[in-house]
């Protein structure tokens, strides 16, 4: 379907004017269709923007205007617009159309697109995978939840488009023809909004049936599609059969492994932690399904340097191992820092807290038994607290930094892994994150 065919005489109505829907904005600009925009915030981050955009364009904020909803033909949703609410569902008309931009932009573009999602790992795995293409001399653009948006990419000429897909952009998503896709892990997250882990993971599973070839998670059973098919590629921490990826274990060294082909030591990839090693096969398992060639991909996992507030060291000056992974937003990816950084060699120490969105923190307690001392902060900082005995409360980050550092001896660890999202006393974990290291380099 053509541009035009799709957007001409319709009328047109974004909603949300944050980074998505400028990018809405100035797409539908440039294809000379009239549209609205509407935001239920009085003031939108975007209004100076949207001005400079397109003059012309009618912007209603302040609440939801169910005469816009009704009378749209066509509603691109932003990703952080909840469409369920009773405003949008209750006042569109039959026929009408409610999409997102990556609907959009799978029913315009001509590129091949690889297709990531996941509770946990994914912005690593797509990372990575852009940097794999980038190795293997590829043309490729990374846009979705991480880099661009993707309306600024539907025109260009790239080998392959890399998503990072949300459950909020995959729930207004149909069109997608994927030359590859995963569902990384799935774990209790965004509850606040989908409601069940079951209602959350059946939006996950939406990226199978848009792609080709699936790559599967061996590790988790809620992960993996229904039946798994023979031309399916799994990976997994356990030694594969031919045709997929895993862990082989040779006198005490563990090689990441295609079927009895021992590929690279664990030892020598450049992110650590066994979440780490599932997410560098799963990005070699979807280059692999997309065509891409494995040995080169190999050698270019040797340069990836990994993603800030993402399980990363921080440069101290003492003899403390400080570890910020403050994109830990949720449970499941605390567990795997936890599995994949818990050590006999050292004591472990956990910094978490912050706004929980509604989990169910006691899918932590096992888990906390690998901890040696828990801190904790912020509005949930009680609840995790609750789960471990002699656990530490303190009022903000900066205690817990200072606290942390008077528990810990030489060659310890403290990680910072939340398991909630930032909203509560920062304004993204990027923030938590920043403020995590200069508290550390401030005291030492």
């Amino acid at each position: 379907m053509t541009t035009m065919a799709l957007l001409q005489n319709k009328n047109i109505l974004v909603l949300g004017l944050g980074a998505t829907g400028l990018s809405c904005a100035r797409f539908l600009t440039k294809q000379n269709v009239n549209f609205v925009v509407n935001d239920s915030r009085e003031k939108p981050p975007g209004i100076a923007r949207l001005k400079q955009l397109n003059s012309n364009v009618q912007l209603i904020s302040g609440r939801w205007d169910t005469e816009a909803i009704a009378n749209a033909d066509l509603i691109i949703a932003s990703p952080g617009v909840d469409i369920n609410l009773p405003e949008i569902v209750n006042n569109r008309k039959v026929g009408s159309e409610l999409i997102g931009d990556v609907e959009l932009f799978c029913q315009l573009s001509n590129s091949k697109v690889i297709a990531v999602t996941g509770s946990n790992g994914k912005s690593t795995v797509v990372s990575l995978l852009a940097h794999l293409a980038n190795y293997c001399e590829l043309n490729t653009a990374l846009a979705g939840n991480i880099g661009l948006p993707v309306l600024d990419v539907v025109d260009e000429d790239n080998d392959f488009v890399i998503l990072e897909l949300s459950s909020f952009q995959l729930e207004t998503m149909t069109s997608m023809q994927a030359v590859a896709a995963t569902i990384l892990n799935i774990s209790d997250d965004h509850l606040d909004r989908h409601l069940t882990l079951e209602n959350y993971a059946k939006i996950k599973h939406k990226i199978f049936t848009q792609s080709d070839r699936r790559v599967v998670n061996r590790e988790q059973e809620l992960s993996q599609p229904a039946p798994v098919e023979p031309t399916d590629v799994s990976f997994g921490l356990s030694q594969p059969d031919d045709g997929h990826f895993g862990i082989n274990n040779v006198s005490g060294i563990r090689y990441l492994c295609f079927g009895e082909t021992n590929l690279v030591a664990c030892n020598q990839l450049p992110i650590v932690g066994k979440h780490n090693e599932l997410n560098c096969l799963a990005a070699l398992a979807l280059g692999y399904c997309a065509g891409w060639p494995l040995a080169q991909m190999v050698q270019g996992l040797a340069s990836f340097e990994g993603l800030d507030h993402r399980c990363k060291q921080v440069d101290s000056g003492d003899d403390i191992i400080w570890v910020n992974d403050s994109k830990a937003t949720n449970i499941g990816a605390t567990l795997a820092a936890i599995d994949g950084l818990a050590s006999n060699r050292h004591k472990l120490i956990l910094i978490a807290g912050g706004d929980g969105k509604g989990a169910d923190f006691n899918e932590l307690k096992p888990a906390l038994a690998h901890v040696d001392y828990l801190v904790t902060f912020g509005k949930d900082g009680p609840q995790i607290a609750a789960l471990k005995a002699n656990s530490i409360e303190v009022t903000n980050l900066i205690d817990a930094v200072n606290t942390s550092r008077k528990l810990a001896n030489a060659g310890d660890m403290v990680l910072l892994s939340p398991a909630c999202a930032s909203i509560d006393m920062f304004n993204n974990y990027m923030q938590r994150g920043d403020m995590f290291i200069q508290a550390i380099r401030e005291a030492s």
